[in-house]
C-alpha cells in the first residue's frame, strides 16, 4: 500500500513539475499590430440579469475599431429581464453592432446549440466566445488581433480568472481555478494542449464549420471548449496556441454557494469519460488517483508518519504551480484559506468525481442526467 502511494504521488509529482515547466518556456505575447482582424462576439446566456450590466460596460470600453467587431448574445429562454438590459444598453451605445437571438433546441446542449445558431449569422471568420457573467479587459480584442496577426493560428485559447472575496468557498474557487490555468498554460508550453475555456476562447468560423461544429459531442451538455479543442488539434495541432497575455484575461464570478459548486463540478467531470485526447485522459486519470492517494496518507498519516513526506511533497508541487498562475495574473491569495484548502481540495475532489457518474446535476435551472 505505502509503495503504490509513493509511485501514484511520485509520477503526479513529476507531472506538475512539467507543467511548471512548461509555464515557464511558453512566452508572454506583448507585440502591437494595428487594428485588422474582425470578430464576432459569441455570448450565450439564460437569467444573467445581474451580471449583463458589467459584461456590457467592458464591451463599451474596448479599446478596439467598433467596425472590426460585432457582439450576437442568444437567449436562452431567459425568464428575467436580460434581453431588456441588453436592448437598453444597444440604445445608449449606437456605434456598436449587437444583436439578439433566440436560441434553438437542437441538442441535449443549450450552450452548443446557441453558439452554433450564432455562427450560423456571424458576419465574421473569426469566433470570440465568452459568458454573460465575465468581465472583458480594455486591450482584449486588440490581444488577439496581434496574436492572429503574428503567429496565423486556428485556435487561440486565452485566460480567465475567477474573481471573489476572501472566504473559504470564494477562496477554494479561486485556487482551485488558478490549478487548471496553471496546468492549462503548462500544457500549451509542453505542446501538450488539453484544456481551455469557453469564457476566452477565439477560433476561425470556417474551421469550426469544416469540422461539423459540435456534431461529435452535442450529446453532452457541456463541454463546447474542451471537445472542441479536441477537434481543432486533431486537425493540426501545431495551429492550436495559447495567448499568454494578462491584458486578454477575462474576469468571471465565483458562485456564492456550495450547492451550486458541486453542481458545476459535476457537470465538469461527467464529460470526462467522452475525452478523446489521450494526454488529456492521462491527466485526469493521474489527477484523480493523487488525490485519492493524498486523501489515503491523510487518513492513515497517524499510523504511518512517513506518509508525511508524500503530503508535503504533493503540496509543495502544487503550490509552486499555483503561486507561479497567481503572480502572473496577479491575484492575491489568502494564506491562511490556502493551508486550509489543501487538506480539504481531496475530499472534495473525490466527492465530486464519485458522485458524478451517479447523480444527475442541475445547470441554469434544468437537470441534465451525469
Amino acid at each position: 500500500m505505502i509503495t503504490i502511494l509513493y509511485l501514484i504521488i511520485i509520477i503526479y509529482t513529476l507531472l506538475i513539475c512539467s507543467f511548471i515547466y512548461g509555464f515557464f518556456i511558453l512566452e508572454d505575447e506583448t507585440p502591437a499590430q494595428e487594428n485588422e482582424t474582425t470578430f464576432s462576439i459569441v455570448i450565450p446566456f439564460r437569467n444573467e440579469a445581474t451580471h449583463l450590466p458589467d459584461l456590457l460596460t467592458s464591451f463599451a470600453n474596448l479599446n478596439y475599431n467598433p467596425k472590426l467587431f460585432e457582439i450576437i448574445f442568444v437567449d436562452d429562454e431567459s425568464t428575467d429581464a436580460s434581453v431588456q438590459i441588453i436592448e437598453a444598453f444597444c440604445r445608449e451605445n449606437t456605434p456598436l453592432n449587437i444583436s439578439i437571438l433566440n436560441n434553438t433546441r437542437s441538442s441535449n446542449s443549450p450552450k452548443k446549440d446557441a453558439i452554433s445558431m450564432a455562427i450560423t449569422h456571424a458576419k465574421h471568420n473569426w469566433i470570440v466566445t465568452t459568458d454573460a457573467d465575465c468581465i472583458v479587459p480594455k486591450k482584449w480584442l486588440q490581444c488577439f488581433n496581434n496574436y492572429i496577426l503574428q503567429h496565423q493560428p486556428n485556435m487561440v485559447v486565452a485566460p480567465v480568472i475567477l474573481v471573489g472575496n476572501t472566504s473559504f468557498l470564494h477562496q477554494f474557487q479561486c485556487i482551485d481555478f488558478l490549478s487548471m490555468q496553471g496546468a492549462t498554460i503548462g500544457g500549451f508550453g509542453l505542446q501538450q494542449p488539453f484544456m481551455a475555456n469557453g469564457a476566452n476562447l477565439a477560433y476561425k468560423k470556417e474551421l469550426f464549420l469544416q469540422l461539423n461544429g459540435f456534431e461529435s459531442n452535442n450529446q453532452i451538455a457541456s463541454g463546447d471548449d474542451v471537445f472542441l479543442l479536441e477537434d481543432f488539434i486533431k486537425h493540426n495541432k501545431k495551429a492550436v496556441h495559447f495567448l499568454k497575455n494578462t491584458n486578454a484575461l477575462v474576469q468571471t464570478y465565483v458562485l456564492d454557494n456550495w450547492k451550486a459548486l458541486i453542481n458545476q463540478r459535476k457537470r465538469w467531470a461527467a464529460k470526462a469519460p467522452q475525452f478523446n485526447n489521450n494526454f488529456t485522459k492521462i491527466v485526469g486519470i493521474l489527477v484523480f488517483f493523487a488525490n485519492l492517494g493524498t486523501l489515503t496518507s491523510i487518513v492513515l498519516l497517524p499510523f504511518y508518519g512517513v506518509l508525511g513526506y508524500l503530503l508535503v511533497l504533493k503540496f509543495t508541487v502544487d503550490s509552486i504551480l499555483i503561486f507561479k498562475t497567481a503572480k502572473f495574473y496577479e491575484q492575491p491569495i489568502c494564506i491562511t484559506q490556502y493551508l486550509k484548502i489543501l487538506l480539504f481540495y481531496p475530499f472534495f475532489t473525490i466527492y465530486i468525481a464519485v458522485f458524478s457518474v451517479f447523480t444527475n446535476f442541475n445547470w441554469k435551472g434544468r437537470q441534465f442526467k451525469a
